[in-house]
């Protein structure tokens, strides 16, 4: 009988490379039908490959906050989009506006038309959502910010932060679920929601400003000497590096804008802001304890949600191609290493003093 394959944690930045690269996917679509593919994709490798830890648990969290996306949208549609295209599902009188809100319609009639473009956007909305989600949920956040690049270094706390603070939320109403059971409250109605929301927000930033403060007391974003000169450079290139990914990307949303400022000024900024976050990266002296390692699963999984990203910018309807990418991008649920079980070492020492029990 063939020996399992050993299970391995993957580095946590590839669950985030191929959770972008479905992301991508998602954003380059509005058809229903494959955006709910994406969101398949993402739950199915999602329940392969979850570890079994507190912050894991989180993705329910996520699909509720999607299901929240698309009906508040679909409302949005409703009050705000109506349409004179499409048959009339629903005849609402319109609310009049003055003259200086020309253009604004506020109610009117409802067509399916409206209905299907308010659904489709906030689905595509959800799917971001859902994705990032789902890479919250495959990588372990204090390892995912043990390997962040230095240049990040500096803003270290509200990246710790920004990182923990979901994972930290699922945890935090497990326990707070469990603790109220305990006493015997098992109440469902309003009041019941506003004691467990306070509580679980209040615990949640706790902790993860706990977490923050922990790594700020290890060193965790302190930075070298520098002379006043690098550093006003450094923050200039950051800041119009980043100023030129945001003009690029909107312009490369808006067909009507110059194509000069389109994907030019989007590979510039990003080349610019790179040049400024290696700046910063040198002003700081890190040391790697047990780094975790990048290996063949890695890229694997990292080329995975590269794969289905590209197919989505060759053809963004259903068809073969994009249908090629989503079965690429579920094969990490299927192939990669099973993650550890935080029982294995417990069950291995059980077995070790057992076996010296019997010997003795």
């Amino acid at each position: 009988m063939a020996e399992p394959r050993a299970r391995r944690d993957l580095h946590p930045g590839a669950w985030w490379v191929w959770a972008l690269g479905l992301a991508v996917a998602a954003t380059r679509t509005y058809d229903v039908l494959l955006l709910g593919l994406v969101i398949g994709v993402a739950s199915l490798v999602v329940l392969a490959r979850r570890p079994v830890a507190p912050w894991a648990m989180s993705f329910r969290l996520y699909l509720g906050l999607g299901a929240l996306v698309i009906v508040i949208r679909v409302l949005f549609g409703v009050v705000f989009g109506a349409s004179s295209t499409g048959t009339v599902i629903l005849d609402l009188p319109e609310v009049p506006l003055p003259s200086w809100a020309d253009g604004v319609r506020v109610l009117g009639p409802i067509t399916s038309d409206t209905l299907q473009r308010s659904f489709a956007a906030g689905l595509q909305l959800a799917a971001l959502i859902i994705c990032v989600g789902a890479a919250n949920s495959l990588a372990n956040p204090r390892r995912l910010l043990k390997s962040l690049p230095a240049a990040l270094y500096e803003v270290g706390a509200a990246v710790v932060v920004a990182m923990t603070l979901f994972p930290q939320l699922a945890e935090s109403v497990g326990r707070v679920r469990r603790a109220r059971r305990l006493r015997g409250d098992a109440s469902r109605n309003v009041r019941a929601l506003r004691s467990i929301v306070i509580p679980v927000m209040e615990d949640a930033l706790d902790r993860s400003m706990q977490l923050a403060a922990s790594m700020d007391a290890r060193g965790y974003g302190r930075k070298g000497a520098a002379d006043p000169r690098t550093s006003r450079l450094t923050g200039a290139l950051l800041v119009g590096g980043l100023l030129g990914v945001c003009v690029g990307a909107y312009a490369t949303a808006d067909l009507t804008a110059p194509r000069i400022l389109a994907a030019p000024m989007l590979a510039a900024g990003f080349a610019v802001a790179g040049i400024g976050f290696w700046l910063s990266g040198r002003k700081v002296g890190q040391t790697r304890y047990r780094p975790d390692p990048w290996r063949g699963w890695e890229w694997f999984t990292a080329l995975c949600g590269v794969a289905v990203a590209v197919t989505f910018f060759l053809d963004f309807a259903l068809s073969p191609v994009t249908l090629t990418g989503l079965v690429v991008a579920a094969l990490p649920a299927l192939l990669t290493p099973e993650p550890t079980s935080p029982y294995a070492a417990l069950r291995s020492a059980a077995a070790t003093r057992t076996a010296a029990g019997m010997a003795a």
